[in-house]
């Protein structure tokens, strides 16, 4: 049973279209909730709204706030013209999406006909605050490339929490998002990655994309217990098509907990032990000390001989991301606390740009 509270809106702090942050009195308690409008309409003060309260009373970190299920001022809509695939299938909030693969698609012929990724690099990453960081660096090396952004379900299903893809797109640094599974609100709705691979080389003529699940993830300590594991089935995707898989490894210093010292254990599981395929990690430059602690890893875990590393020189990122006045923060960490952990992302920009040749693909443009 989930928690739900009645409200009353008593303001509204910021509002885009896609996501309404909003303050609501509870019992005389004034306290953060968002209301997505594309599923329960617009919100006006003064609203009495039907809220889930229950992340706020789990004390959850990401997607710790009230979200607004109905509002009891504005209760009756009518769904939007097109598209007949659900999200969110079977709960009383199941969203109907257009979906390239529809028969009645546009698209549908594309994905139909569709032979080969023809190399198309795909970078990888098992966090949603590793996006920035590759973003800035990879727009700031190819200004005129094509960059677009695969949402998984790992962790938020909207692509509307997010508001590093909201400011990305702003200033014009992702060029398209697809989103997959459960997850929804993309320009384009895919139902599975390999669908939503070919929708970016076929539909979108996409030069690089970069695939991840939403804000947050759900982690249990255990060894196979975490939703990043899905970048394991994932680089098996982007190779099965003939893609190129680039894995961005989950790397810090500054956590605390010794399975996340060096490159997490998250990582370590996946490319152990769930990818099935050779494929290629950069790793940056650290200095002795963290780079010596990462080798041994690599080394202890037999990865070096099953997958491609390469090591590469990048000590760009944080000038890259500030080139685009962007901040980046994981974990509740900003990039000067927990700088190695951004510069793993930024480094796979600069592995495209230093070893990936993708000529051959090129030519099939």
């Amino acid at each position: 049973m989930i928690s739900k509270k009645i409200g009353k809106v008593e303001s509204i702090v910021d509002q885009n279209g896609e996501l309404d942050d909003i303050r609501v009195s509870i019992n005389g308690n004034i306290q953060r909730a968002y209301n997505y409008p594309k599923i329960t309409g617009n919100i006006n003060v003064g609203d009495e709204v039907l809220l889930n309260t229950t992340a706020v009373e789990l004390s959850l970190g990401t997607g710790g706030y009230h979200f607004v299920i109905a509002n009891l001022n504005n209760v009756e809509s009518n769904f939007t013209k097109g598209g007949h695939i659900m999200k969110l299938r079977y709960t009383p909030l199941q969203v109907k999406v257009d979906s390239v693969e529809e028969q009645e698609s546009a698209y549908h012929k594309n994905i139909e006909e569709f032979s080969s990724l023809d190399d198309m690099p795909v970078v990888v990453g098992s966090l949603h605050s590793m996006l920035t960081p590759f973003v800035a660096s990879y727009k700031r090396l190819n200004p005129n490339k094509k960059l677009v952004y695969i949402m998984t379900d790992g962790a938020a299903l909207p692509i509307y929490l997010s508001k590093n893809v909201d400011t990305l797109k702003k200033k014009g640094l992702i060029d398209n998002t697809i989103t997959i599974g459960s997850a929804f609100g993309g320009e384009y709705e895919c139902i599975n990655i390999y669908t939503a691979l070919i929708t970016a080389k076929e539909v979108l003529n996409a030069d690089v994309v970069f695939v991840s699940m939403g804000p947050g993830i759900a982690g249990t300590g255990t060894k196979y217990g975490f939703t990043g594991i899905e970048q394991g089935p994932i680089l098996d995707a982007v190779k099965k098509l003939g893609g190129i898989p680039i894995s961005i490894p989950r790397i810090s210093f500054a956590d605390q907990r010794d399975r996340h010292k060096g490159i997490s254990h998250h990582s370590i599981t996946v490319l152990k032990e769930i990818v099935n395929v050779s494929v290629n990690i950069p790793i940056c430059t650290y200095n002795d000390e963290q780079l010596c602690y990462i080798k041994e890893q690599l080394m202890n875990n037999s990865l070096e001989s099953k997958h491609n590393i390469v090591y590469i020189e990048n000590k760009n990122s944080k000038s890259d991301l500030e080139y685009f006045n962007l901040k980046v923060r994981s974990m509740g960490r900003s990039f000067d606390q927990d700088k190695e952990f951004f510069e793993a992302s930024s480094t796979a920009a600069y592995y495209l740009a230093e070893v990936c040749n993708d000529s051959r693909r090129e030519n099939h443009k």
